[in-house]
Parts: structure tokens; C-alpha cells; sequence
């Protein structure tokens, strides 16, 4: 369908396109007229601000000046793009592609289309264009690429984009100056001289620090509940080395008995064996001496450890 509008192009634009951009240029001047009106109310109430002291507000109340004022001067511009490809409907019709010197006017009512929703008549032009020109020259208006001619400031005033600092410092002070309001500028320059980073981080808050300072205390109380548990398993492991050592000195000390007995029914060993014997069992005590006093104190450090688990924590109960 599209080769046949292409070899048989002629009436395609034709009164459709003539009807569509009249339409559209005697909207942009309503439009033009109610957005100078829309423009003195907002300054003015930016002025307002101003001298009341209330510049936080004026801050933000003119970035919608500045977006308001960039769309009026692109439809001033889409207004003359209009206006000439109006005049020059029958050289569109004539010619199988976009002649070089529409090229720009057309790219631009192409990518301001769908960017312009006061301006419903933009639509149908496009439309139209899509079935001359084809979709590959519509999308390559609309996503700006390399091969296009969109007009660079219809580009920037439609765009989305934040305005920048310099340019929002600039239009408060015109409009201090057009009022006649003494207007010190000093704080606004300060707020805007301050990096992105530092607004959208801002200071760090103060709630979090308790809870950071916090954490190493449950660590801690589970460190000592860890350390109470260990000590209390190595002491029940030194009872249980200590009643290894008593079975032991049962046995030795029953050893020299028999070996005493034997002495005496047959006195066949030598006293020296007998001495050493003693000596030997004698070591043995003051071993098993030393090793019930060691049991002892751990038992004591034993319940000292569970009474203090008990004490710190009533519901964890160490027997």
C-alpha cells in the first residue's frame, strides 16, 4: 500500500494537510496568547515570594516558569515551520522524497508531534507524512537520529530535562528586577551551588547510631554466655580426668600392698624394692592430692559461672 502512495502520490496531502496546518498554526497563537497571561500571573506571584522572604518556594515555582516559557518559543518556532510548509504544500505533492530545503521544517512538526499535546493537528500531519514518506523516515525524526535535520532548539525547549542552576539564578533575578523587589540572591546561589549528591543524601540520621552501638552488646552477652558454656564443659571434663586419676590410685595403691605381701610370705624381693615401691606410692597421693584440689577449684568456678549465666539470664537456666 505504501508503493502505491508513493507512484501515486499526487492529492495525498493535498487539502488534508493544508486543513491540518491551518488549524494547527491558529491553535499555537491561542495557545501563545493564554501562556503570555499564564506567564505574567506566575511571575508575579514568584515576585510575591521574593519579597516575602519565602525563596524555597520561588525556587521551585520557577522551574515552571522557565518549562513554560520553553515551550512558548518552541511553538513560536513550530508556528513558522508550519507557515512554510503550508506554502509549499504542491512542492510535497510534486516530488516523490522530502525536498532538502523542508527537510528540517517537516523532521521538526514530525519529532514535536507527540511532544505537543495542545496541539492535536500536529497528529494528522504526521500521519500523513508516515503515508508519503514511509515509517522509516517518521522514526528516524522522532528518535533523532544522525541522518535527521530536527531543529536543535525545538529539541532543547522540549526537552524534560531539569533546567540548570544558572539558568533558574538568572530568571529570578529578572524577575526581582522587573518588579523592583531588593532581592538578596546570596542564599539561592549557595542552595544551587551545592552538588546533587549532597541534597539527595543529606545528613546522616541520628537513629541509626543506637542501633549500630547496640549489636556489640548482644555480641558480647553471647560471648560470655559462649565463654560461661565452654568453661563450664571443661570443667565437667576435668571431673571426669579426675575420677580417671582416683580409679588409678586405687589400683597403684592396692599394687604396693600385694607387693608387700608377696614380700613377706616369700622375702624374696630386697628392701630396696620395697623403698622404692613406698616412694612411688607416695608420689601417687600427692598426685591425686593435687589433682582433687584442682577438681575442687573448678567445681567452685564451675557454680560461680552458672550462677552469673543465671543472674545476667533468668530464662536461661544452667543447672
Amino acid at each position: 500500500m505504501s508503493m502505491l502512495n508513493q507512484l501515486f502520490n499526487r492529492g495525498l496531502l493535498g487539502a488534508k494537510c493544508k486543513t491540518c496546518l491551518t488549524l494547527a498554526i491558529s491553535r499555537i497563537k491561542l495557545l501563545q496568547n493564554k501562556r503570555d497571561v499564564q506567564l505574567k500571573l506566575m511571575r508575579k506571584e514568584i515576585a510575591e515570594f521574593l519579597q516575602a522572604g519565602q525563596e524555597a518556594i520561588a525556587r521551585i515555582r520557577v522551574e515552571h516558569v522557565i518549562r513554560e516559557q520553553n515551550t512558548w518559543e518552541a511553538y513560536e518556532i513550530l508556528e513558522l515551520f508550519c507557515e512554510f510548509v503550508l506554502a509549499r504544500v504542491p512542492i510535497l505533492e510534486s516530488q516523490r522524497e522530502c525536498p532538502t530545503e523542508l527537510r528540517e521544517a517537516v523532521a521538526s512538526i514530525i519529532f514535536s508531534a507527540p511532544r505537543c499535546s495542545d496541539l492535536p493537528d500536529l497528529l494528522h500531519v504526521r500521519n500523513l507524512f508516515a503515508a508519503k514518506y514511509g515509517k522509516e523516515f517518521i522514526a528516524a525524526a522522532s528518535e533523532l537520529r544522525p541522518d535527521t535535520s530536527v531543529n536543535r532548539t525545538i529539541i532543547e525547549k522540549l526537552s524534560v530535562s531539569a533546567p540548570p542552576a544558572d539558568v533558574k539564578l538568572k530568571v529570578l533575578k529578572a524577575i526581582a528586577v522587573e518588579y523592583s523587589i531588593s532581592w538578596n540572591s546570596t542564599n539561592t546561589e549557595m542552595e544551587f551551588s551545592k552538588k546533587p549528591e549532597d541534597l539527595l543524601n543529606g545528613p546522616k540520621p541520628i537513629g541509626v547510631q543506637p542501633q549500630t552501638q547496640s549489636r556489640p552488646e548482644v555480641g558480647k552477652d553471647s560471648s560470655t554466655t559462649e565463654h560461661s558454656s565452654s568453661s563450664l564443659n571443661r570443667n565437667r571434663r576435668n571431673q571426669n580426668k579426675l575420677q580417671s586419676p582416683a580409679a588409678h590410685h586405687t589400683t597403684s595403691s592396692v599394687h604396693p600392698n600385694r607387693i608387700e605381701s608377696t614380700t613377706r610370705d616369700h622375702n624374696a624381693e630386697p628392701k630396696a624394692e620395697i623403698k622404692n615401691a613406698s616412694s612411688e606410692s607416695s608420689d601417687v597421693l600427692q598426685r591425686a592430692r593435687a589433682a582433687i584440689s584442682a577438681a575442687e577449684r573448678a567445681s567452685a568456678a564451675a557454680r560461680a559461672a552458672a550462677e552469673l549465666v543465671n543472674a545476667r539470664f533468668p530464662s536461661f537456666k544452667l543447672e
